[in-house]
């Protein structure tokens, strides 16, 4: 192999800064082409087409001054580092436009399950790291290095793309030569090529516009496994990855998956992105779109919060924040209770959704869509999480799903507070075999017998409470478990629901503790997070609460339960979307709605919601912080169903945690 394999023809002056073996090489590779500057020089005036920083050191943050020195003189940069056993080449900068290697670095950070390790060692030696070149640098790796910035050098400086470290990192092992790409999507909150866009009213706006489906049948404008290996080779790396990985196993006899999302950061599991179909393809899909859902639920990743005002000056374009359900008074008093009384002369951030009962633009408080944007000194008004959150092809799409959720969830927290005896189903009556099929499969691979209680309520959007009941015993076995759905079509809800099913009891298995269980049964504020409500309802004496569910009542086949059977398949998503919210409108609740999409999202054709429906019951996690104050329908709804002659009394609320998940 000769020289002129790793020597590109450049056409434009480049600035090579740096020192050490990968410095000489790419020098030696861009001969003649080439202007060795020390790093002061690099910001002197003058023609130059391209900066290249090479160092054969860790030393990140001197790279990243000299990209803001080219980001200034509007040229592309290039970095080259070494990192332990590899050589680091990009991402590509080009002024003015995302993506650059802080994203890089930021994604890494983040995916790195050594992360805090990592940060530590850069706290206590990051200088000497920076100062110390690396002896493992070869002639041979750099001279691989030489070849791989040439050629990038050649594309950048005619004014092209680069080839290998557009959007991507590579890297060279310095073990064995070998060139790895890992691709890196921008970063929207980078603080060094990101500009997200000032939230407005306009953007709020959602104009009719046809939705065509491919299948009448279904409320899905896409099928997202059609598209899987795209999305995955799109989103999932390792190392630079929007989702660090897709692992699957069984659980339960029904194929499960999980998209991990942000591995290396703080956080508990409930951030990454789960599946449970009846098919790992399925599975894995599922779980990288929930990832991607999750991904907006943190902070604005597509526009930049630019409202801050007290509620009493923009009440007449502003979601009252009372009408989602906040604290009685004394709640506030407890010591470390988080969430802050609401002041409608305190000024609060806004973020901009569409309003589909006044059809027109609205305020909704920021804390209230992202979960991550409160601070000690602006807490939030109240606990909140992914209800409402959906993924979809367009933004309508996404709405329609997450309000599904509003609804799923709505009617639990309904059937759970109010005591509801909803009637029980007969799941032999189902036209679709595999819904009695997956309860036997419960039945018989984990000894639980599954019930399921029609929790419909009167917007009649056909929804479920589904529940495994242990009918082995034994220590150790959880007394029962529960998950539930929505949806038009009630069969499509019942099975979303009983492949929670499975999964969800041979987790709880794996994870129960009597001991624990017991002492939440006497202290029902020790149920603190999502998984402790489970795994309170292990225990056979708070199983007993659900008393009031009729499990060994009539059962009532599909077609009389309320709700089913009235939804008409269209042919255009938009008049699926137009009846749901119909619903809500005509039982006298608004629906609002907040584009979360991001940049990354919108790379791989797909959109974001979050949803709300003021007045319904929003779902919580952690006892001390549900929310059932300032909510009227809670007294109204039970009389409307019929299953009382009066409003229902606040006395009455049930006051146990609830059993979600």
């Amino acid at each position: 192999m000769t020289d002129t394999a790793f020597a590109p023809v450049v056409t434009a002056p480049v600035l090579l800064v740096g020192s050490g073996r990968v410095h000489a090489a790419i020098a030696s590779a861009l001969t003649g082409r080439s202007r060795a500057v020390g790093a002061d020089e690099a910001t002197d005036p003058g023609a130059a087409a391209v900066l290249v920083a090479a160092t054969d050191a860790d030393d990140p943050k001197g790279l990243r001054r000299l990209q803001r020195v080219a980001a200034d003189r509007g040229i592309p940069f290039l970095p080259v580092r070494v990192e332990r056993d590899r050589v680091l080449v990009g991402p590509a900068a080009h002024p003015a436009e995302p993506g650059c290697p802080t994203c890089a670095m930021r994604r890494r950070r983040v995916n790195r399950d050594d992360a805090p390790a990592r940060a530590a060692l850069i706290r206590e030696h990051g200088p000497a790291l920076a100062a110390t070149p690396s002896v493992l640098v070869t002639p041979v790796v750099a001279r691989a290095v030489a070849g791989v910035v040439a050629d990038e050098v050649e594309h950048l400086a005619s004014g092209r793309d680069a080839e290998r470290t557009g959007h991507a990192l590579v890297s060279v092992s310095l073990r064995t030569a070998a060139v790895h790409r890992n691709p890196v999507l921008p970063d929207p909150l980078c603080p060094d090529c990101a500009r997200l866009p000032a939230d407005g009213p306009t953007a709020a706006i959602l104009a009719p516009r046809p939705l065509p489906k491919p299948v009448p049948s279904r409320m899905r404008l896409t099928d997202l496994t059609t598209r899987a290996a795209e999305l995955r080779e799109l989103y999932v790396d390792a190392e630079t990855g929007v989702i660090a990985s897709i692992g699957n196993d069984t659980r339960g006899g029904i194929p499960v998956a999980v998209a991990r999302l942000e591995p290396g950061s703080d956080g508990d599991d409930s951030r990454h992105g789960f599946g449970r179909t009846d098919s790992f393809l399925g599975a894995d899909t599922t779980a990288l779109a929930e990832a991607l859902e999750r991904l907006a639920m943190f902070r604005p990743r597509g526009r930049r919060t630019a409202v801050r005002a007290a509620y009493a000056d923009v009440a007449d374009r502003a979601v009252d924040p009372r009408t989602l359900g906040l604290y009685p008074d004394g709640r506030y008093e407890r010591p470390g209770f988080p969430f802050a009384r609401f002041d409608p002369a305190a000024p609060l951030r806004w973020v901009w959704g569409y309003s589909f009962g006044r059809c027109e633009p609205v305020l909704v408080p920021e804390s209230y869509v992202y979960l991550g944007v409160a601070t000690p000194d602006e807490p939030a008004l109240a606990f909140e999480c992914s209800n409402g959150y959906a993924l979809g092809s367009t933004f309508e799409e996404a709405v329609l799903h997450g309000l599904l959720e509003v609804a799923e969830r709505d009617a639990f927290l309904m059937t759970w507070y109010a005591r509801l005896p909803v009637p029980r189903v007969d799941l032999d009556s189902a036209t679709d075999r595999r819904i009695p099929l997956l309860a036997e499969l419960v039945r018989r691979r984990l000894g639980y017998e599954v019930v399921v209680f029609a929790t419909t309520l009167e917007q009649r959007i056909p929804a479920f409470w589904t529940m495994a009941v242990d009918r082995v015993g034994g220590p150790g076995r959880p007394a029962l478990m529960c998950a539930a759905a929505a949806h038009p079509d009630p069969e499509r809800a019942l099975r979303s629901a009983l492949n929670e099913v499975g999964p969800g009891i041979d987790g709880l298995r794996r994870r129960y503790e009597p001991e624990a269980a017991s002492r939440m049964l006497a202290e029902p504020d020790l149920v603190r997070v999502m998984d402790d409500h489970g795994l309170l309802y292990g225990h056979p004496e708070a199983a007993a609460r659900l008393g009031f569910l009729p499990v060994d009542g009539p059962r009532r086949a599909l077609s009389e339960i309320a709700g089913a059977g009235e939804w008409p398949h269209h042919d255009d998503l938009a008049d699926d979307l137009a009846g749901l919210v119909g619903r809500y409108l005509g039982s006298g609740l608004d629906v609002v709605a907040v584009d979360t999409t991001s940049p990354e999202h919108r790379a791989g054709g797909l959109a974001c919601a979050k949803v709300i429906v003021p007045g319904t019951l929003p779902m919580t996690f952690g006892h001390p912080f549900r929310r059932t104050h300032g909510l009227p329908r809670l007294a109204t709804v039970p009389r409307t169903l019929g299953f009382r002659d009066d409003d229902l009394p606040e006395a009455a609320i049930n006051a146990d945690p609830h059993p979600f998940p």
